[in-house]
């Protein structure tokens, strides 16, 4: 593995398979790479480009659309260049940083389609990247998992533009797949997942919003209405660099990874600043 948005998964000694580093906190793999069972919180190791070694525990899986995503633990995530997320088109080319074992080979070869709807065998109708391998391996489990980066290996600028997930079966010999792959889009995955949705931690910043919420007890009527004054100030300056975010990511400028997070970004500033006005 070179490409730094390129992960392995362990339990213990056991290899599970690839992965995407989404974030500096969350990778993105497929659900049938981990372990069978459906609890959530189970630890796994996650094991970066360079060897270094994180704990991680499965925090959601989406079994209908073969998905899951896995928080890296500790206070501060991984500090590593964070490559790029995009969008594919057909006739990109394409390839695969991600192998099994260091005597299986690369996987690269020609985006078909970028934006298909596809059925995978979990039974969800996904947005996924039909591609083409130049490898006729006729076996490709083990590489599921593993991102899909638009380009050769060789180019300066990596764009991650999905993940892989299945394989077309050979519809003459049936115990073949055939060279052709599915890799759900990474808007797709940032779709699934609501930990890439910062309208719940608007809700902390703002209770009065929420059902049931009651907001924080001040003493005089001209404190709750300073209060909310304050409050309602700060959602709104939160909203416009939301729409701005928003704006940006239409224009192409950020991909939607890098959108996620500046989005997440502004609504935990935004919380730290009315909790530490509350407790100062």
């Amino acid at each position: 593995m070179t490409n730094t948005s390129c992960v392995e998964l362990f339990q213990s000694r056991r290899r599970l398979g690839g992965g995407l580093l989404l974030t500096p906190r969350h990778v993105l793999t497929a659900a049938h790479c981990l372990p069978g069972s459906e609890v959530l919180d189970e630890h796994v190791d996650v094991v970066l480009a360079d060897g270094t070694r994180f704990a991680g525990q499965i925090c959601r899986r989406d079994k209908d659309a073969d998905l899951a995503l896995i928080m890296i633990l500790g206070e501060s995530g991984v500090r590593v260049p964070m490559v790029r997320a995009g969008v594919a088109h057909g006739g990109d080319p394409w390839h695969g940083p991600y192998r099994p074992a260091p005597t299986e080979v690369h996987l690269r070869g020609e985006v078909d389609n970028g934006a298909v709807r596809y059925q995978c065998e979990g039974g969800a109708d996904i947005q996924a990247l039909q591609l083409t391998t130049n490898q006729h391996l006729g076996d490709y489990s083990g590489y599921s998992g593993g991102p899909v980066v638009k380009g050769t290996p060789d180019d300066h600028d990596q764009v991650v533009v999905g993940l892989l997930l299945e394989q077309a079966p050979d519809r003459v010999t049936a115990d073949r797949a055939a060279n052709v792959l599915f890799a759900a889009t990474i808007g797709e995955a940032m779709r699934r997942f609501d930990h890439f949705d910062v309208e719940h931690l608007m809700d902390v910043v703002h209770p009065e919003s929420a059902p049931g919420g009651r907001g924080r007890r001040c003493g005089q009527p001209e404190d709750r209405a300073a209060d909310g004054a304050a409050v309602a100030s700060a959602i709104a300056s939160a909203e416009s660099w939301f729409e701005q975010i928003d704006a940006w990511a239409r224009r192409q400028v950020l991909d939607p990874s890098q959108a996620a997070e500046l989005k997440y970004t502004v609504a935990r500033m935004t919380l730290e600043r009315q909790l530490g006005g509350e407790t100062a």
